[in-house]
């Protein structure tokens, strides 16, 4: 695995008791405090985005939402309206 350099920075603000308890974690996990908050940030967000980026469906499901996707859209009068009426950018000034 290629070293990457770091090149950005990010900087935190915090409480005292925040840091003393990261610097102690740190100390715990023999890494620095930079180290141990993006091994821990970069672990958390890597648990947080797969639910956003991607999902898994059986056949069945699978099926269902392509039936989904392809049905025609619903009617949807008020949606209608809205872009039959010129918006405030295109209303003529009196």
């Amino acid at each position: 695995m290629p070293m990457l350099t770091r090149t950005e920075k990010l900087d935190l603000r915090l409480t005292p008791s925040a840091k003393r308890v990261l610097q102690s974690a740190a100390t715990a996990a023999k890494r620095s405090v930079s180290e141990f908050v993006l091994e821990s940030a970069l672990a958390r967000a890597e648990e947080t985005l797969p639910d956003r980026q991607r999902f898994g469906l059986d056949a069945e499901r699978w099926s269902a939402f392509q039936a989904a996707l392809d049905a025609p859209a619903r009617p949807n009068p008020r949606l209608k309206k809205l872009l039959r009426t010129p918006s405030v950018f295109e209303r003529r000034r009196k």
